[in-house]
């Protein structure tokens, strides 16, 4: 069984409800049908239902057992609760009433209350709103202070999983900030893999071969994971070499549990991140999964405009998962 099957059986048992925002989006509906057949999640779509079913039969589509809200349902009751709201508080009436009308944010008050265990949007909107309505409305876990992403990493035949992070988000995290990435990029590994994280902190530099400021940062972020997270096996700073491969570990790193045996890739900043994972992905044929956000309080996670159907499907599976 392969990655993505081994992520649908998980999803299936979490049996989770997914809000999809942008049901005008016929790629939505055609996921909703599949996650709602095959038992992968329970679907939620944002929308007036007698359009959608329209919508639906027009392109033979079958979608009378998904649960649609309209958008005025919980209408009063969310300009209530996010006007009283201390965190993330729109700052006037008619901002709340733009998010109250704004499907993206809707979706996510839905999440927020509970409504639905996580959300997954962007087929339609660009990241940066995605992120704006996740931030604002359902906010960023307490113990992480920021959010990031993941890609999943998988070597043809499946022959190694790998996790990079971050790829996405944070341009030039600091030490602590790193820090908060590694710990949370571990955990996010762990559930959607089933492997022990094994994480390295990478740079230009393994085990003090050279000195600068970034290598310092690196050195910092490590100090910081064994204060916050002393059970995770993690090891900095490390060249990706020294990370990956067990001969050039065990020469530039000796005794290290991480050197050579790495599962988990924390790059010093997303110049390095992103680079990374397109060559990996382009190079040596590796299937880019994601990117998968995480650090707020309920998953929500983002999907490129030019998303297939089964990519949807995919990314619900892995909200359903991280919402666990």
């Amino acid at each position: 069984m392969n990655l993505l099957d081994q992520i649908k059986q998980k999803a299936q048992l979490q049996n989770r409800r997914i809000v999809f925002p942008e049901s005008p989006d016929a790629r939505v509906l055609m996921a909703a049908e599949r996650l709602q057949a095959k038992g992968l999640c329970r679907v939620i779509l944002v929308g007036e239902r007698d359009e959608i079913m329209a919508q639906a039969k027009a392109m033979s589509v079958q979608l009378d057992a998904v649960e649609m809200i309209s958008i005025r349902k919980y209408a009063d009751q969310f300009q209530d609760l996010y006007a009283q709201r201390e965190h993330f508080k729109p700052k006037s009436r008619q901002e709340l009433q733009a998010w109250l009308n704004n499907p993206l944010f809707y979706g996510a008050m839905l999440a927020d209350q509970g409504i639905a265990d996580g959300m997954v949007a962007g087929s339609m909107a660009q990241t940066a709103e995605v992120l704006r309505a996740a931030i604002k409305v359902i906010g960023v876990r307490p113990d992480m202070h920021l959010i990031s992403s993941v890609f999943l990493m998988v070597a043809p035949q499946e022959s190694r999983i790998l996790t990079y992070a971050d790829c996405a988000v944070v341009p030039n995290p600091s030490a602590q900030q790193l820090a908060d990435i590694a710990i949370i990029s571990a955990k996010t590994h762990q559930l959607l893999t089933g492997e022990i994280p094994r994480v390295a902190l990478l740079s230009f530099s393994t085990k003090g071969s050279a000195q600068h400021a970034d290598v310092s940062k690196v050195i910092s972020a490590v100090e910081w994971i064994k204060t916050k997270a002393p059970e995770l096996e993690v090891d900095g700073e490390l060249q990706v070499d020294a990370a990956l491969v067990a001969e050039i570990g065990k020469q530039k790193a000796p005794g290290s549990q991480v050197a050579g045996s790495a599962n988990v890739l924390i790059f010093p900043d997303l110049d390095a991140g992103n680079i990374a994972y397109k060559l990996t992905q382009r190079l040596a044929n590796y299937q880019a999964i994601g990117p998968i956000l995480q650090g707020l309080k309920m998953p929500v996670n983002d999907l490129s405009r030019g998303c297939s159907v089964e990519d949807i499907v995919n990314v619900a599976c892995i909200t359903s998962i991280l919402g666990g």
